[in-house]
């Protein structure tokens, strides 16, 4: 196995199966009808699971939201979240009183740790046109001694996250966005304190790439303690190695051995997850994640005793004033405006 440059490939859907240090990678793309002026949806919901959407059907999804699409209050404790949000808006409030409106390329960053409840809704702001969302919700997993840090969020704005922009030996562009890991002498923000990214001999790496039609990007190698996983999400095709595919796919590959990748005749867009493994048990019952039954039963048991905080606020599907901008509220007070 250790010559192989590719271990193997897999095809994939909405919801990606991921390799230690991650624990699960949501991919949300959607085209949401134009909204009213309460930031609703503004065509009939008639045919659909209201409260546990996940159909597709006419080309979006509802998720847990009953008139704005998203997902409604609700808890973590153990893990951290990485949310990606490529195009469109998400809206973010916590039981920690933190708010926040971000997208268009900008990454929230969010440790559960010893537990919180959050947001995460997609306010449907043009109301003559449609709103399209492309979101990535990636799930880092805490070792032991962090499951019950404080929790905590960072906002990694679009205009401050590094990209690195090359050429290949024909001219085709490539652009790598460095939302984790240097990628070379590019150095990425910094993660939230207790995150497993935050020790840079852990190797977290979260790239997201974008290849102009027929270029070829040459993946640089790396140590052999980390687990690196390529996903291919938009494209016509794509061929990594000797390995060609025409669908959405992850390729598990050698981390000590260079990858070309070569772009089909569009642009191709790929997202690279690697990192030293906890390699801790994992014990996951839906949003808690812990090292055994017994802290999982804790979980549970803290959440029915204190709610992690809460809901300070007044609505279950939250979602900010229609006129206001990109922003971050923290729990300390300081805000953030973009």
């Amino acid at each position: 196995m250790e010559n192989q440059k590719i271990y193997s490939v897999q095809s994939i859907g909405n919801q990606w199966p991921t390799l230690d240090p991650f624990l699960f990678t949501a991919h949300h793309k959607e085209v949401y009808p134009k909204g009213n002026e309460d930031m609703s949806i503004s065509v009939p919901l008639e045919g659909r699971n209201i409260g546990s959407d996940f159909s597709g059907k006419d080309g979006f999804s509802m998720y847990h939201g009953r008139k704005i699409p998203g997902f409604p209050y609700h808890p973590h404790r153990g893990f951290e979240t990485v949310t990606i949000v490529e195009e469109g808006l998400a809206d973010h409030s916590d039981s920690l009183g933190s708010a926040g409106r971000f997208g268009e390329g900008d990454v929230q960053w969010m440790t559960a740790g010893a537990g919180v409840q959050h947001s995460e809704m997609f306010p449907l702001l043009n109301t003559e046109k449609e709103n399209p969302l492309e979101l990535f919700q990636i799930w880092l997993n805490l070792p032991k001694k962090d499951k019950m840090a404080s929790p905590s969020y960072k906002m990694l704005w679009h205009e401050d996250i590094p990209i690195v922009n090359k050429k290949d030996n024909n001219g085709n562009d490539i652009n790598i966005k460095v939302i984790a890991g240097a990628y070379g002498v590019q150095k990425p923000l910094s993660p939230t304190p207790d995150s497993w990214a935050s020790d840079t001999s852990n190797k977290v790496a979260i790239w997201r790439v974008k290849l102009s039609p027929s270029a070829i990007w040459k993946l640089p190698k790396d140590s052999s303690e980390v687990n690196r996983v390529l996903y291919f999400y938009r494209g016509n095709e794509i061929t990594v190695e000797d390995k060609h595919v025409d669908k959405n796919s992850l390729f598990h590959i050698n981390p000590t051995e260079e990858i070309t990748v070569r772009a089909g005749d569009t642009d191709t867009f790929v997202l690279l997850l690697q990192g030293v493994p906890i390699n801790e048990p994992v014990a996951q019952h839906g949003p808690f994640v812990m090292n055994s039954k017994e802290e999982l039963q804790q979980a549970f048991a803290d959440y029915q005793r204190t709610e992690f905080g809460g809901w300070p606020w007044d609505k279950k599907e939250m979602v900010h004033d229609k006129e206001r901008g990109r922003f971050a509220l923290h729990a300390d007070g300081v805000l953030e405006e973009r």
